[in-house]
């Protein structure tokens, strides 16, 4: 009976042995679960992240690309106001020099389109527009000639650009007060 109780006790203590290794084997693969969610949680927020990065340089570039001549247009703006001012000056003489104005015209056109190629347009502002503060830079104020035209665009001294969606130089205007 001795040897029957002690192989039962030795059968009891293998079978909780086999218990706690199972156990014990469980919890070795519910920790890997665990561990392996977590680094899967790791690398997919790693890879988001590195997909808005991509996504953010992208934007970035694209937007160096459309200013990236911005420097060189700022530089020609007082060349076109120049340009501007000599061909009224020559619309004005009385020479009988239609060859002349042709050909300022002609040179006058070709850089304008040329620069609007590039993304450089025209801010439109004419004689009696509204003053708006965020579209145009007011020079002076000199007293309205009508009522009509108090708070509205007297003159505009200089013609405002836009590169792309920026502007580059705001129109210079007189306002009636």
């Amino acid at each position: 009976m001795g040897k029957k109780k002690d192989s039962i006790e030795s059968e009891e203590i293998r079978d909780q042995d086999i218990n706690e290794q199972e156990t014990q084997e469980l919890s070795v693969e519910e920790q890997l679960r665990n561990e392996f969610a977590q680094e899967k949680d790791k690398f997919l927020r790693l890879f988001a992240e590195f997909e808005n990065y991509k996504k953010r340089t992208v934007r970035e570039r694209i937007e160096l690309f459309k200013t990236a001549n911005e420097d060189l247009m700022t530089v020609l703006l007082p060349i076109l106001d120049d340009f501007d001012r000599a061909l009224n000056e020559i619309k004005k003489a009385e020479d009988e020099d239609d060859e002349l104005l042709k050909g300022v015209e002609l040179i006058n056109n070709k850089l304008r389109n040329s620069l609007a190629q590039k993304g450089l347009s025209v801010i439109n502002v004419k004689v009696g527009d509204d003053f708006n503060v965020e579209l145009h830079e007011a020079i002076t104020q000199i007293p309205a000639p009508s009522d009509d035209l108090k708070g509205k665009i007297i003159d505009v001294l200089e013609q405002g650009y836009k590169l792309g969606e920026k502007v580059i130089r705001y129109p210079r205007v007189v306002i009636g007060q």
